[in-house]
């Protein structure tokens, strides 16, 4: 369809700029030829990542921090290096133009998008704010006709937090390089994300479990019974003589009965005599109430809870989510997905409610709309909803979606048009039954039940539970038709033990929850936040739980101890608040950062600027300190205790610079006492007592086995974090960097070698390698080497497996010119049996297997392969885990292909000269005039390739960064 007159720029030529080239193509369909729609792919401008990109004329603390703290915190920014030539192009596209439309997304970091771009393109023509919410025709068109001013409250918000988030980043995170490990980073928001799976486990650490049992019965009516009226039905021994049985819920975290409890507690020996006591019993139904059961329809998604029923229900974690539903704005199928509302447009709440009359029917729908109050304080990015983009719905089937896309599309159709659907009613019934012992106590049952005569909104969608043991929504548990005073048989009466379970580990909507709760953090950055605490190893996977690393209880331990307010929770959730009121025009955010960073003197020696940065917090009076100050003092800070947590019997888990180890004090004081490596995946909950005595008895340490009689040098056995190896002991004086640097001799064991048999023939042997096989017939010399993928032959460049390890040492030259004799395969080996099957994938529907491959074990369906992670294992790793694992594979879709082209290109190119030397030797005879015009055309093709290929470059550079639109903030 070709665009009407006003979607066509009238009298000139107008630029419009968006973050990725997926949804410049989008809109590019919906404006006319008047327009020309390019992308800035993401950012092009931030504070810069390190001193070399700092411009020359900055120095000292300002070259370190990309910030002027002395100069009202003036940021240094700087265009990014991969996006030069993406500015360059769109400087190049303004100046042809008559007009600039910023059509980035309409949040904080779109808007900051936007400034940027102004700042940087310094346009000379009109500049307007293009804003929309869904990427249809009509919103487009309406976008264009009502464009608005720069928000730069907004910007100044955006600006605020990033600069927050750098002086915490780069003040906080040398401190952990200092005092527990090179590389680690620390963030307003992940550090205390941290903090809460650390925290969990701590609380797992100190749980003891208590044992309780109760009864159960299954009793008849004495009628056959049919689905509506079931004939038997179970229930659950709730009091002796009046008294309540204990359950669970009872318990403290100490395995102890709580306070003030009156229960009854009942052991095995209890339960099993009352249970022989009640076998002859005749029961009666002593109660029967019933209540009427209503049940509203969820709230249509904002981000965070996309991500928690993404979880639950496709398992998909929080990053795959935001991927999956970015590509399903950009394409025009959803409203923008970074919000925190639940607001539906009139618009929407129509084509809802048209599509529950057309697919359910008017009995299905309600009288009035339904309206859903935001539930998130201080909501930012005030959009709708995520709902199905456009006035009409088109349902799952009508969008020609497949895979993760479809099902994400499917999850938030379906949401949104249950959300304007009727009340699920029915009723809950609740039994009570009883019947005396024959040692005389009374025991009373309890059952309860729960019918739904009405499915309303639950014919469209059920809501997920984060608990796998919860009963869903629509879930029924019918009862027998029974009245106050009827008669009932036991069938069978049995004691159930139970024990109490430590709370559960967070999963990636849990937490996710969690965070929004406490008001800690955006939920725009949530799913940033999860890849990084899991990326910077802070936190593995378990199945879906989250599971702390030894090293993160070392972080989050320094943090505690002498950065406690920065890991508050109610301080991040206050600096939040502050952040919000900056961005509303409430309160000023240099006085803020001002107080935050060099904090307030106590007799308010600070003057007029201690007063203004008061004024600009909360008004509590002290919830900001001097930043400045903590990060200067690191005295008092002790990398040994901070890092080091007690097992029990005097043995002590300590985190080291290479990994977790436990260790036992040594006998004589002043000795290294007995270490052992600990498992990088081991649950800190699993790291008891008898598990750390049980890694102390593993052959570990260094095992002399005698001398070298060659070198006169001692040969040891150790084990290594890759596994045990041979190696020589150098002299003290040996000098170990630098220049001169001697590397001593180091060998990998044999797989069917083992520290306690390994010999002192057996290490020389091994540090022999590689040996000198012989030479071909060329000359050419062979060597047999143990590489990081077994045992192999080398001539030259040309490499050749060997079947065992053992030939290394036996291999006969004939042996190895009869095996370089053979052509080389090509391509890949036979296929090797699955390590694990693990089930049908709900996506692909095809069966999911881990297997072992040349990078180390993945999953696949046949179709998508996803390499396991270092936390994940073979042996544990579950289906649910395998699938999520394909699911975010497949949300980055398939690998660029960019290195090879640009290879063939220079090769191409480096040909071409070869071909001008053949053709002068052959024109030899030619004319001088003649050579020299060929020349200058040569030199006119060269400069045509050379433009056709930075153009090249500069799409394959578009291409590798899209949608790539940073969360900026380093939260």
């Amino acid at each position: 369809m070709s665009p009407t007159t006003s979607e066509t720029a009238q009298g000139g030529r107008r630029l419009v700029i968006v973050e990725s080239p997926a949804k410049a193509k989008t809109i590019k369909g919906y404006l006319g030829p008047g327009y020309v729609v390019e992308a800035s792919v993401g950012h092009i401008r931030d504070l810069p990542n390190g001193a070399a990109e700092v411009p020359d004329k900055y120095t000292g603390e300002v070259r370190r921090l990309g910030v002027d703290v002395e100069r009202d915190f003036q940021p240094i920014y700087v265009v990014n290096a991969d996006k030069k030539s993406q500015v360059k192009k769109l400087k190049e596209l303004l100046a042809e133009s008559d007009e600039l439309f910023l059509a980035t997304d309409e949040d904080r970091e779109g808007e900051a998008i936007a400034w940027h771009l102004q700042e940087v393109l310094k346009p000379k023509v009109p500049v307007r704010r293009m804003v929309f919410h869904e990427i249809t025709k009509d919103a487009i068109r309406e976008a264009v006709a009502n464009p608005r001013e720069l928000n730069k409250r907004l910007v100044d918000a955006q600006e605020t937090r990033r600069i927050l988030d750098r002086l915490y980043g780069y003040e906080v995170s040398p401190v952990l390089w200092k005092k527990v490990m090179r590389g680690l980073s620390a963030g307003r928001v992940q550090s205390v994300a941290t903090r809460l799976v650390v925290e969990r486990e701590r609380e797992r650490i100190a749980f003891r479990s208590a044992e309780y049992w109760d009864l159960t019965g299954t009793f008849s009516t004495g009628r056959a019974g049919d689905a509506s009226d079931p004939g038997t039905f179970g229930a659950r021994l709730s009091a002796v003589d009046g008294r309540r049985v204990a359950q669970g819920r009872d318990f403290t975290s100490l395995g102890l009965l709580k306070d003030g409890a009156n229960v009854l507690h009942l052991n095995e020996a209890d339960a099993r005599a009352l249970a022989a006591g009640l076998a002859d019993t005749a029961f009666t139904v002593r109660s029967v109430e019933s209540k009427p059961y209503r049940r509203s329809p969820y709230a249509p998604f904002r981000t965070t809870t996309l991500q928690q029923e993404a979880s639950r229900k496709l398992g998909f974690g929080a990053k795959a989510t935001m991927q999956v539903a970015q590509k399903l704005y950009e394409n025009g199928y959803i409203t923008y997905m970074r919000t925190d509302s639940t607001i539906l447009s009139d618009t929407a709440v129509a084509a809802a409610r048209a599509q529950v009359t057309q697919l359910y029917g008017a009995d299905y729908l309600p009288d009035k709309p339904r309206s859903y109050a935001g539930k998130v304080k201080n909501a930012q990015e005030a959009h709708e909803a995520i709902r199905p983009s456009g006035d009409r719905f088109r349902t799952p089937a009508e969008t020609g979606l497949t895979g993760d896309q479809f099902r994400l599309y499917e999850l938030i159709w379906k949401r949104t048009v249950a959300s304007q659907m009727k009340d699920a009613v029915g009723n809950s019934v609740t039994v009570k039954i009883g019947g005396r012992a024959s040692d005389g106590r009374d025991a009373e049952f309890s059952a309860s039940g729960k019918t739904i005569t009405f499915h309303g909104f639950m014919k469209a969608y059920v809501e997920g539970a984060d608990d796998p043991n919860a009963e869903l929504d629509d879930r029924e548990r019918r009862l027998p038709q029974v009245a106050e005073g009827d008669g009932l048989g036991a069938e069978e009466i049995t004691a159930d033990g139970h024990a109490t379970k430590p709370p559960a580990r967070y999963t990636e909507a849990s937490l996710v929850k969690e965070l929004e709760e406490r008001e800690i953090g955006r939920p725009s950055t949530y799913a940033t936040i999860l890849g990084t605490i899991l990326d910077r190893g802070y936190v593995f996977k378990k199945g879906t739980a989250l599971v702390p690393s030894f090293l993160s209880f070392a972080v989050v331990n320094l943090l505690e101890k002498h950065f406690g307010r920065l890991v508050d929770y109610d301080f991040t959730a206050k600096m939040e608040d502050d952040l919000d009121r900056i961005a509303r025009g409430e309160a000023q955010a240099v006085p803020w950062l001002k107080r935050f960073y060099f904090g307030e003197s106590v007799n308010g020696a600070d003057g007029g600027d201690a007063v203004a940065a008061a004024e600009a917090g909360n008004g509590d009076g002290d919830h900001l300190g001097g930043l400045k100050e903590l990060v200067t003092d690191l005295g008092a800070i002790d990398a040994r205790e901070i890092s080091s947590f007690p097992v029990g019997d005097g043995i002590m888990l300590r985190v080291g610079r290479y990994g977790p180890y436990v260790e036992r004090p040594a006998k004589t004081e002043g000795e290294t006492g007995h270490r052992a490596d600990v498992p990088d995946d081991l649950p800190p909950d699993e790291l008891t007592v008898a598990f750390a005595e049980e890694l102390l008895a593993k052959p570990s340490g260094d095992f002399e086995l005698g001398t070298d009689p060659e070198t006169g040098r001692p040969i040891v056995a150790k084990d290594g974090r890759y596994g045990p190896y041979v190696t020589e002991v150098l002299p003290d004086d040996t000098p170990k960097t630098g220049k001169n640097a001697v590397k001593p001799r180091t060998a990998s064991l044999f797989k069917s070698m083992s520290l306690d048999t390994v010999t002192l023939a057996d290490a020389l042997k091994l540090m022999s390698l590689p040996r000198v096989v012989g030479t071909d017939p060329e000359g050419i010399e062979i060597t047999a080497q143990n590489g990081r993928y077994g045992p192999y032959l080398k001539k030259g460049t040309d490499s050749r497996s060997l079947e065992r390890e053992e030939q290394l040492f036996t291999i006969t030259v004939d042996e190895a010119l009869a095996i370089y004799a053979q052509p080389k395969q090509r391509g890949r080996a036979a296929a090797k049996p699955p390590l694990k099957e693990l089930g049908t994938d709900p996506v692909s529907e095809k069966p999911v297997v881990v297997k072992d491959g040349r990078f180390g074990p993945y999953v696949t369906d046949g179709e998508t392969n996803a390499t396991l992670r270092r936390d994940d294992d073979v042996e544990t790793i579950t289906a649910e885990r395998g699938y999520e694992l394909l699911a975010e594979k497949r949300a980055k879709g398939p690998a660029k292909k960019t290195a090879k082209k640009a290879a063939a290109k220079k090769t191409a190119a480096k040909k071409a000269p070869a071909k001008k030397t053949a053709a002068k030797k052959t024109a030899a005879k030619k004319t001088a005039a003649k050579t020299t015009a060929a020349k200058k055309t040569t030199t006119a093709a060269k400069k045509t390739t050379a433009k056709k290929t930075a153009a090249k470059k500069t799409t394959t550079a578009k291409k590798a960064a899209a949608a790539k639109k940073t969360a900026a903030t380093a939260e």
